[in-house]
């Protein structure tokens, strides 16, 4: 257990970036889930814009240190290749 004042202080801080980090996380792989569900079944226009949602919130996670920047790019890259193969344009 912390005795310092500031080990204290670091550990609350650090259970706030913990739920901060998770609920970003979250959030992203929801919008990946809602893509994948509408490129097997959405119309093209849903299917469009939860791919634009779902890169916002990757690129935004990346920004945020939760995930690497290479791992943001593959993501994206591999939703576009599912974008492509279910016929509908970007």
């Amino acid at each position: 257990m912390a005795h310092s004042v500031s080990a204290k202080k670091r550990i609350r801080q650090n259970e706030t970036h913990r739920a901060r980090n998770r609920w970003r996380l979250r959030t992203m792989r929801i919008a990946i889930r809602e893509f994948l569900e509408h490129a097997q079944h959405g119309s093209d226009k849903d299917t469009q814009a939860s791919f634009r949602k779902a890169c916002q919130l990757i690129d935004k996670t990346a920004s945020k240190g939760v995930i690497h920047k290479n791992t943001a790019a593959r993501r994206k890259s591999r939703l576009a290749k599912r974008l492509k193969a279910a016929g509908k344009p970007a």
